[in-house]
């Protein structure tokens, strides 16, 4: 028999509940606050530290939003940095480059956490997870890390349900992801293609566009916003063609399939999207 929701959350109560002290890898995201939340419900604020991880392919808002939520959330914020571009395996961009970004972010944790006296490192992944091409997952399990949402079985669906019920702002908020997605395997990452996109998205992100990627393709800037607002996203195409030159692009496009998660895996072949934990 299926779980409900209020049973999932129970179950989660009780993995949590026996962890003692517990290092969150803190996003700001909907996902790793509702671990946030419940690790400090069930373990005490003294017992639970977000980490906060600067990296240079995430935004410095996401950076600071998630310091701030912590802070407001009465949880001890860790704030720490990863320079992922210096090592070569993630800045050559091929699909093995999400694992050794994930490798290095939980070892840099679990030193984190060893030093500080926590006995566990969290993080937010759900079992929506597990249906995307998802390298991240095998760093995880070499790492030690926990997944405690996917242990206690739950899904987008029900978190976004749970943190609305615990009144956290950020409930309904977007999915982010590493800026690295936006560009297409085997062309290097750095710091001016990040920028690129980044201060296109932002752009666009002004005119009115809560969800939007921008892919770079060389001289081609794909623009991804839901289906829905596809003729909405035409209607500024002036604009946004001349601003998106005015970054370095000299073609911009609009994808007509919209946006959606891991479109540059759409690419791979099925057999690396399918080896998705081994």
């Amino acid at each position: 028999m299926r779980q409900t929701t209020l049973e999932k959350n129970r179950h989660l109560g009780q993995i949590l509940s026996g962890m003692n002290r517990v290092l969150v890898a803190f996003s700001g995201g909907v996902d790793s606050t509702l671990v946030l939340k419940r690790a400090e419900e069930e373990l005490g604020a003294d017992n639970v530290l977000a980490a906060v991880v600067a990296s240079e392919l995430f935004r410095q808002e996401e950076f600071d939003g998630a310091v701030k939520l912590a802070e407001e959330m009465g949880i001890p914020v860790l704030k720490t940095e990863i320079k992922e571009l210096e090592d070569e395996n993630i800045a050559a961009n091929t699909p093995d480059s999400w694992y050794y970004s994930k490798k290095l972010l939980y070892s840099h944790l679990n030193q984190l956490a060893e030093e500080k006296g926590y006995d566990y490192v969290l993080d937010g992944m759900i079992m929506d997870d597990m249906d995307d091409f998802r390298p991240g997952l095998k760093a995880r399990t070499e790492e030690g890390a926990r997944s405690v949402l996917q242990e206690a079985d739950m899904y987008k669906q029900e978190v976004r349900e749970l943190t609305k019920e615990l009144n956290i702002p950020v409930w309904n908020k977007p999915a982010s992801c590493s800026l690295a997605s936006r560009i297409p395997y085997g062309t290097k990452l750095d710091k001016a293609k990040i920028k690129q996109v980044d201060q296109a998205e932002k752009f666009i992100n002004r005119l009115g566009f809560d969800m939007v990627r921008v892919r770079h393709h060389g001289e081609v800037a794909r623009v991804e916003v839901t289906p829905e607002n596809i003729t909405d996203l035409l209607k500024h195409r002036e604009e946004i063609q001349l601003k998106l030159q005015e970054l370095g692009f000299s073609y911009v496009s609009a994808d007509l399939a919209g946006y959606r998660t891991g479109s540059m895996n759409e690419v791979l072949p099925s057999e690396t999207t399918s080896a998705k934990i081994s």
